[in-house]
């Protein structure tokens, strides 16, 4: 199920991604009396003005340019992937499942920490791991187990963290995707001003290189920190929540003896 709905975010990016095809090079139109008819025969004896679609100024943007949409496409692949992760990673069920908190619970009014432990182990994630940390200890005394407990806790923390920072890190790289690709247009640009006579064609396809790549990159990478932010948020609240919960859980444990069999 992952995979599919990663497979047709995927595809619905790139539809959103390429727009619409828009020509920037308009046919004049024609005037009345003998004005038209010289503008009509100049027009038919200009050369024909290349088209500036969005797929012309990726075909003629060279090597360089063509390696860059291709970075930048990957780079808007890659922040849907990281979206649709960091939204399965960002969960109450998956941090906090309410069924191993409620059997955790019943189990530690009975006074039964290894029953408690098993729960845990049948219910892997962030709050059952830190559970486990404390359960672990618990013939250890109650400093020793609040300490296995934030160290877990801390760990959990950062791998959660470290998720969500490839999302900031797509944000941070798509912008400058789209710089690099601006200043090459621009050189292409005064490149051909260089030249003597300028191709106007080959300048406006370059300027609109320049122009197409800030574009997308900003168009990734605004998304991307908006929703970095807001999943790190979220993820903040729901660790407290889940400290606290922990906490919650293991205050019994100061009286609790585990007899074993």
């Amino acid at each position: 199920m992952k995979k599919l709905i990663l497979f047709l975010a995927l595809i619905s990016l790139a539809f959103v991604m390429i727009p619409a095809t828009a020509t920037f090079a308009q046919e004049p139109a024609a005037d009345s009396g003998a004005g038209g008819l010289v503008a009509a025969e100049s027009a038919q004896s200009a050369p024909p003005v290349q088209s500036g679609s969005f797929f012309t100024v990726v075909a003629k943007s060279g090597a360089l340019g063509i390696l860059l949409w291709l970075s930048i496409f990957a780079a808007a692949g890659f922040s849907v992937y990281f979206t649709v992760d960091c939204a399965i990673t960002v969960r109450v069920k998956r941090i906090m499942p309410e069924e191993l908190i409620e059997n955790v619970t019943a189990s530690m009014q009975e006074g039964d920490v290894l029953k408690a432990l098993e729960n845990c182990e049948n219910e892997p994630g962030p709050l059952a791991n830190v559970l486990t940390a404390g359960f672990s200890h618990v013939e250890e005394g109650y400093d020793v187990i609040q300490e296995a407990i934030t160290t877990a806790a801390d760990l959990e923390t950062e791998r959660i963290m470290q998720k969500l920072t490839w999302l900031s890190v797509v944000g941070n790289i798509a912008p400058m995707l789209g710089l690099l690709g601006t200043v090459q247009g621009m050189i292409r640009a005064f490149a051909n001003l260089a030249g003597g006579a300028p191709d106007i064609g080959a300048l406006a396809l370059n300027i609109s290189q320049a122009l197409f790549t800030t574009a997308a990159g900003l168009t990734i990478a605004v998304p991307c920190v908006a929703v970095y932010y807001t999943f790190r948020n979220n993820a903040n609240t729901l660790i407290l929540r889940m400290e606290a919960m922990t906490l919650e859980l293991i205050k019994d444990l100061r009286n609790v003896e585990v007899v074993e069999e």
